[in-house]
């Protein structure tokens, strides 16, 4: 048996799914025929994702440069060059140039320099001293020897300290300035240091 209906106008449809003629449509509402609107613009492949021309991109906000004096309140350090003969102010005397080296060959120190600058140079382990020897416990804290170099001479000399330490120059104890010679070997300590001159005969910096 068909369960199918048939309207006025001769259409066949199922009762159970409609409650009218689908194909009459609803009494009393005039429906134009469907019409085809414009079709939109294909974007072609691999383009998807790119914005149209038409809309305005926000640009990033431009970063302000951070100037050095801000960068080290926030804690960020900036290099800075340091040229001696710009930033050395009007008056200021120029760095104690190099006139010679001891070189740590024996001891808690070995394979380190130490700068022999003009005139007295303090040895101790204190990093007040102008040659500071820390890893040796048997050097003395303060004025355990003294090197000095004398400019119009152009000589180096080795004097005893005021501290209890003993010094030894080429395996002798030293008790009164002796003047020092190029890999002369000082003993302080359980340290045995080479000395290496710079200034001499050949070179002196300008006075």
């Amino acid at each position: 048996m068909s369960t199918e209906q048939r309207c006025n106008n001769g259409h066949f449809y199922n009762p159970a799914k409609f409650s009218s003629c689908p194909h009459c449509g609803v009494a009393g509402i005039d429906i134009g025929p469907t019409k085809m609107g414009p079709r939109a613009p294909t974007v072609p492949l691999g383009f998807e994702s790119a914005p149209r021309a038409s809309v305005a991109q926000p640009s990033a906000p431009a970063v302000p440069a951070v100037p050095v004096a801000r960068a080290a309140s926030v804690g960020e350090q900036a290099t800075v060059g340091w040229y001696p003969s710009r930033d050395r102010k009007a008056g200021e005397p120029s760095p104690d140039p190099i006139v010679g080296w001891l070189v740590c060959v024996e001891g808690p120190d070995r394979g380190r320099d130490f700068r022999i600058k003009a005139q007295k140079n303090f040895i101790g382990r204190s990093t007040s001293m102008d040659i500071c020897i820390a890893g040796d416990p048997r050097i003395s804290r303060e004025n355990h020897a003294i090197v000095a170099f004398e400019p119009r001479s152009a000589q180096f000399r080795l004097y005893p300290g005021d501290a209890r330490g003993l010094v030894y120059l080429n395996g002798n104890m030293v008790d009164v300035p002796v003047v020092l010679q190029p890999f002369d070997s000082i003993e302080l300590g359980d340290s045995h240091l080479v000395f290496v001159p710079f200034c001499g005969e050949n070179f002196r910096w300008p006075e």
